[in-house]
């Protein structure tokens, strides 16, 4: 089986460290800790001149759940326009109801503005409340792939709905497992559900080169983060988990 891999990944150089390591595709994105949100003009422009693979962006105007007001749509829909012009390949999203059914009429509004480009709806999946439906409904939207953890904490734990959905979607949309994803278990997954795409961070932790410090401060106010480490995606990381799974027998 051809595998593809792709980078969650949370700076331009993190994009870097993704193409250095063997991935396909980045999903690049801001604010990791909310679970990701749409990142900046300038860090999509320099990611494009940096890269030569297949740049993905997310379009979430902030962190928390998937029902959108009509201003946050009218902003999702201008960062589209934005994620294009700086090159992007692809956007990233996914719109939810209140009952956890999919925003049909919020998806068409996107769909119609992401013309073109590769779309993958995002983890938001992992709240609807009938996963079968709304993956035929996505079918017929037009949407090239699902990122999901099969509805649990991680994908490994996900497995037998990911399997599921694999089995289901028969090659009509691509079913990519993420969360929890690494070297340690990438393989396991991939016997288990049978998916060909697989979305991780490969990250580790980079030091700050701040030698004054304040330990008293946080930025975050009350939300305590360690704001002198850097979580960062390395090569070797990406090259050992696509290793684990390429690599293996």
């Amino acid at each position: 089986m051809k595998y593809t891999f792709e980078i969650c990944a949370n700076s331009a150089d993190s994009c870097v460290a993704a193409q250095q390591g063997g991935a396909q595709r980045v999903e690049l994105c801001a604010a990791m800790p909310e679970g990701g949100t749409t990142p900046s003009y300038g860090e999509i422009c320099i990611a494009r001149k940096l890269i030569d693979i297949r740049l993905h962006v997310i379009i979430r105007p902030r962190g928390g759940d998937f029902l959108y007001s009509p201003v946050e749509l009218d902003i999702m829909e201008e960062d589209i326009r934005m994620a294009r012009q700086a090159g992007a390949d692809g956007v990233v999203f996914g719109c939810l109801t209140p009952d956890g059914e999919l925003d049909k009429a919020a998806m068409k509004r996107l769909m119609k503005a992401s013309e073109g480009l590769s779309v993958t709806f995002h983890r938001a999946f992992d709240y609807v409340k009938n996963p079968s439906e709304v993956m035929e409904e996505l079918i017929e939207m037009g949407v090239d792939r699902i990122l999901t953890s099969g509805q649990q904490p991680t994908a490994l734990q996900g497995a037998a709905l990911l399997q599921k959905l694999v089995e289901q979607a028969a090659g009509r949309i691509i079913i990519m497992p993420g969360c929890g994803v690494n070297e340690t278990n990438i393989a396991e997954l991939a016997a288990r559900t049978g998916a060909s795409e697989f979305h991780f961070s490969a990250r580790e932790n980079k030091q700050s080169r701040m030698q004054l410090r304040n330990p008293a401060l946080s930025m975050g106010g009350t939300v305590t983060i360690d704001e002198y480490q850097l979580p960062v995606t390395t090569p070797t990381r990406v090259r050992n988990t696509i290793q684990a799974l390429i690599g293996r027998g």
